[in-house]
Parts: C-alpha cells; structure tokens; sequence
C-alpha cells in the first residue's frame, strides 16, 4: 500500500478500518473534532450515546459478543474520566475494547492546564496496555499493537490518547499489514498427567468458565464431558458452553452461599477446570484449603493463588487439549461422579415456582418465564445487583453468549448499554435488558440512544425501591439493612416521554404476554416488575440449612 498524505486523526481512521472496526461509540467533543471529521468520511459509524459510560459499557459489550474489540471515543478531562467505569469492566471481564481520548496539544502538557489529566497514568491500571501518540508517524505502529493485545488472551482493554495538536498534524502513513495469528498447542507431558488423574478420579467435576466461549470451545467441552461421563458446572460467565438441558449439566456456580452445587465440589477428588478464570469466581470459595487436586486447561498459565495450585496446567488451544485427554483417558470401570445425582434436586428446586402466581413476582418465577418466552439464540444482557444471583441460579443457555453477566468488574448499568451492542451484533435475535431499578437510573438515558439507532429491545426492571442486593447483604451480617432505599418515577411514564413503550406487570400471571407484546414493538420497551426480595433471605437460610446426602 503506498503511504498517501493525511493529517494523524485520519490515518488512525484508516488503521481501525484496516483493524475492520464497524462501530465507534462515544461523544463528540472540542479535543477530538478531528476525529470526528475524518470519520464522517469513513465506512465507520459512530454512534452518539449519552454519557461516555455508556458508550465503554457498549464497546465492551460488542467485544464480549464478537470477540473483536469494540471502540468507543471520548474527549479529555470529565470525557475521559466517565469512560473508565465501562473500559474496567471490559479489563476484568477479558473482553477487548480499544478506547481513545482526546487530549491537550502537547504544548499545553507541562503546565496547568484547562480540563489536562495526565490520561495514560490514569488508564494504566485499568488497561492492559496503553500510550500517549507523541509523533504522526508512529499512529499504525500504535493501533496494531492496541488491537494485537486487547484481542489476545487473555482479551481486555488498551487506551490510546490523541493530543489535538497531534491530530491535526499531517504525516505519511499506511496501516500495517495484520499477521494470522498460530494455534498454540499444550505439551504432550501436560496432556499425559492430566489424562492419567482424570483415568483415576472417583468423583471428578468440570468447571467451565468464559475462557472456553472465547475459545469456542463448547462443543469440545460437551463431548469431552459426555465422553467420560463427567458432571459439569458454569461459572456466572460460562453459562452455555454445555446445554443446560444436558443430563450432565449442573448449571452454575459462584453465589457466595452453599446451594446445591456446593455439595459437588465438597465430595470431588479432582476439579477439571475448563477456561477457568479466579476472577469469575475465587477458588477460595470451593476450595478454601486448597486440597482438591486441579487440572487446569486453558489458553494461558494459572494465577497463582493458594486455593489453586493445579496438579497438571494444559496450556493451548482447549479444543485441542481436551480431544488430545480424551484420546488418553479411561473410565470405562468407574461409577458414576457423585455429583450427576445432584441434578434431581437443582431441577427440582428451579421448578418450584413454576406455577407460583402470588405477587409481587417471586424472582424465580419472573425468570423461569424469562426463559419459556426466550429462544435458545436470544440474548439477556444482566446488570449488577440482587437480580443478578437470581439470574445466574435460575436463567439457563443452551448456547454460549446467551446470558451476558459481568462477573469480573461487575459494574452496575451495564444492562441498557449492552443491549444495544447486542442488537447491534444479532438484529435478528429478541434482546431483553434484565436490571434492577438501581442499575436502571445508572445509565437509563441510553434508552434514547436505541431508539434514535433504532436497535428495539425490552427492559425488564425488577423494581423494589432499594438497593436489594446490599439489603440482602446487610441482613446476611447484620441482620437489619440501612441505607438502602429509595424512591422512583413512574417507569411508564418515563417511557412513554422518550417516545418508548411502557408497561406495568400488576398480576403475576400478566408477565408472559407482556414480554411478549414488549418484543414485538419496533421500538426499546420497558416493563416494571414489582418483585418479592423477602426469596433473598429464604434463600440464605435454606442455603445455611443445606445438608449433602452421600
């Protein structure tokens, strides 16, 4: 390609077409009009959100979705700093985004300054990697290596900072050429000691978490699993990697209470732990003493952590691993795994409230609907709160990426902004934003960005004017909550202000055809569930209650 002259804002354009970059979210601002100018040349579209949270919580999400990084852009100062709750939670969560700020002229930088934040020292610890671009010429060397390390395992966030004299500058360049990237392999030794402890286990168990969607590996997972006969367990953010329907299916773990589950991995001899990220759910939790034995298969080495010392760590391509295990594993004269007979009882438990029409809506019962009405392609972006543990006990996938719950960062408001991305990717499937209505008033401004972009959606709210996860909490330890509650608008009439449609349940039984309804409006829809949280504290004490029968 021959180096053409352009000014540095629109060769970095021309990188992140050349990176195949299909969306930029962000706000437009004084420092990154350059940006924005050269865009409105380009195959780029760049979606206006309302807060630059937003925007970092849609780039993550699209990131998570596709596993290509999402782009999101702001201006300096308070620009820059609304970006960083959503490029953390993409960090924490290994999903890949790339954000980009702009920021002073580099001849303002060594003094006070108006709106100045030394923006790479602040995004340092949030990212994976980011840098300053202190010359024109240097921007494709700057972009390649932003999207080679945000899309690498494991996957996260990088930061780029533009100055806006920088920008403005003219250089000669050319977007660099993208290598194909190897498949790595794990040793045959690894794969041998993992083989011969899986030939030898009584009582083995699967954890499975997002390393092995991002890899997709869930049909290797799957048939390694049915293969050998071996129960398997999902993370709040593995959900899907084996169908929930599958007899071997154990659903998830990662509430921090016992439940059923708990007893699996109290009767283990050996934990295969499948894409497994400590940061999904400690190990502390299911292996305070760090004596279960553990396999660990995944594209990258285990973090040191003393309730998680493997025994054998297979690092490589997991489809591959887990084909090359199977190949060398025997367990043919071994009874079934303790923890297959645990599945009676977590069915037993999820249908309980199948038929429970009391209101407010038990939050079981509001899922369970959840699912009947979603289709196995259908996403459901969860925000952060007491609906969250209920979503990741009760709502089940058949397929990866169904269910997107932020369990690394774990940040509040993610839910609206994420639907939008996920409408933006799958325009053909229903999405419905699961939030509670703290999460709700966090980024609900959002709801005019869908509308405008036209990507319709329902927003489930599961509203019990406070904040019910904290409430829960503070009973658990306390056994009295305090400063927690407060008051909210009429969710309908918001709605109908925006131009959306609103709907109010007032009868269990309601639920059903409204979503439907919901779904098919060609515009962004919410319902307001009024929702019994008094389950959270029957949940704790039937979970302090709860004994594994042998």
């Amino acid at each position: 390609m021959t180096p053409t002259s352009l000014n540095t804002a629109e060769l970095l354009v021309k990188c992140l077409e050349n990176e195949g970059v299909e969306y930029i979210f962000g706000l437009p601002g004084e420092e990154n009009l350059h940006v924005l100018e050269a865009l409105k040349h380009s195959s780029i579209k760049f979606i206006t959100t309302r807060h630059e949270q937003g925007a970092a919580f849609m780039a993550d999400v699209y990131g998570r979705l596709t596993g290509k990084a999402g782009v999101c852009l702001s201006t300096l100062g308070p620009g820059a700093t609304n970006l960083m709750t959503g490029v953390a939670d993409a960090n924490l969560d290994r999903a890949p985004l790339v954000a980009i700020t702009g920021q002073v002229g580099t001849d303002r930088m060594h003094i006070e300054s108006h709106q100045y934040l030394d923006l790479v020292a602040m995004f340092s610890p949030v990212t994976k990697w980011n840098a300053q671009i202190v010359r024109p010429s240097i921007t494709p060397e700057i972009v390649r290596k932003a999207f080679k390390i945000a899309q690498s395992e494991k996957p996260g966030a990088v930061h780029i900072d533009l100055p806006e004299n920088i920008a403005a500058m003219t250089v000669e360049g050319t977007p660099l050429r993208k290598e194909a990237i190897e498949k790595v392999y794990a040793s045959f030794n690894s794969i041998e000691r993992a083989a011969a402890a899986i030939s030898q286990a009584q009582n083995p168990i699967i954890l499975v978490g997002n390393g092995a969607i991002r890899s997709h590996a869930s049909d290797a997972v799957t048939n390694f699993a049915r293969s050998l006969n071996i129960p398997v367990a999902n993370t709040f953010m593995g959900k899907g990697v084996i169908p929930y329907t599958d007899r071997l299916a154990l659903w998830t773990v990662g509430l921090q209470q016992r439940d059923f589950i708990s007893c699996g991995f109290d009767n283990t001899d050996l934990v295969i732990a499948i894409g497994y990220d400590l940061i999904e759910y400690s190990p502390k939790r299911w292996n305070p003493t760090g004596e279960i034995p553990i396999i660990h298969i995944n594209a990258t080495p285990a973090e040191i952590d003393s309730s998680y010392i493997p025994l054998a760590e297979v690092i490589g391509d997991i489809s591959d691993s887990l084909e090359e295990i199977l190949r060398r594993s025997d367990r043919q004269d071994k009874p079934e795994p303790y923890a297959i007979h645990l599945r009676k009882d977590i069915l037993a438990d999820y249908e309980e409230h199948a038929k429970d029409d009391s209101f407010p809506v038990k939050p079981q019962k509001l899922i369970h609907d959840l699912r009947t009405v979603m289709g196995p392609e259908d996403i459901v972006i969860s925000d952060v709160g007491a609906h969250k543990m209920w979503m990741a006990r009760h709502y089940h996938c058949d397929r990866p990426n169904t269910c997107i719950i932020s369990n690394g960062f774990a940040a509040m408001g993610i839910a609206i902004p994420g639907a939008i991305a996920a409408k933006l990717v799958a325009p053909n499937r229903k999405v419905v934003a699961v939030t509670g209505d703290g999460g709700f008033m966090m980024n609900n401004q959002e709801l005019e960005t869908a509308l405008r972009i036209g990507t319709p959606f329902v927003t489930i709210i599961f509203n019990d004017g406070g904040y019910g996860l904290i409430e829960w909490k503070q009973h658990n330890h306390f056994g009295e909550s305090a400063f927690i509650k407060f008051t909210n608008p009429d969710f309908v009439k918001l709605a109908e202000s925006m131009g959306l449609k609103g709907y109010r349940i007032s009868a269990t039984t309601d639920f059903i055809p409204t979503l439907k309804e919901a779904l098919a409006q060609d515009v962004p829809a919410i319902i307001d569930c009024p929702i019994d949280y008094s389950e959270n504290l029957r949940f704790s004490q039937r979970a302090g209650d709860l004994t594994c029968a042998i």
